[in-house]
């Protein structure tokens, strides 16, 4: 009897396995894992397309003007939008790339960075507002990073609820609208689900990091 591990041959070495074909004599088919995703799909292609949105939404911003404003909040919601499908695209149609898994959280703080910092530099959004949620979102990426080779944590519930807060709250200050109270109420409750979901993000991760050690 053949002592050696399930996935490895007599000789120790990892090399795929050899299956005859039931009910066939003969040449012995190779399993082989499936071809790796090209780097050029439609899913990095949104990622890289929310990347250059960044700079043409902070020029219109900072320009200062009620059509400029209408137009940064159209690109800052087409980049949001992209945000939504790369993801989704990359998961069902097995689209998943090293470069994807880098630059797209890469985007996303770009993205929400770069409006949150052109805000309080126009003196629309206190800067300690900024600064907690950037320094999360930093914090989150550096985590993700830190586990990547060990595995992908999934976006949770309060994730993606984080993410539509802060979508919806930048986008009430972006628009020309007399809307304080309701600005204001909506990134407040923005803060704190970032908050909150940064501390269970770290937690998730110091999980897997000690469960494939």
């Amino acid at each position: 009897m053949s002592s050696a591990a399930p996935g490895t041959s007599e000789d120790g070495d990892r090399r795929p396995q050899e299956h005859a074909a039931p009910g066939v004599d003969g040449p012995l088919a190779v399993s082989e894992a499936p071809p790796a995703p090209s780097v050029i799909n439609v899913a990095n292609g949104l990622t890289v397309l929310r990347l250059i949105l960044v700079p043409v939404f902070v020029w219109f911003l900072l320009e200062g003007g009620t059509g400029d404003r209408s137009i940064a909040f159209v690109a800052f919601a087409l980049a949001s939008v992209t945000d939504l499908l790369d993801g989704e695209l990359a998961r069902r149609r097995g689209l998943i790339t090293d470069f994807g898994k880098i630059a797209d959280p890469i985007a996303d703080k770009a993205l929400t960075g770069s409006a949150l910092i052109t805000l309080s530099y126009l003196g629309a959004l206190p800067w300690w507002v900024t600064i907690v949620i950037v320094v999360r979102e930093l914090a989150v990426t550096g985590l993700r990073f830190w586990v990547i080779r060990r595995g992908v944590i999934a976006a949770s519930r309060g994730g993606k609820a984080k993410t539509l807060l802060q979508v919806i709250a930048i986008s009430l200050y972006i628009l020309p609208l007399h809307a304080d109270l309701l600005r204001e109420t909506v990134m407040g409750a923005a803060v704190v689900v970032t908050i909150v979901t940064g501390v269970d993000y770290t937690a998730r991760a110091i999980r897997l990091r000690r469960a494939v050690q």
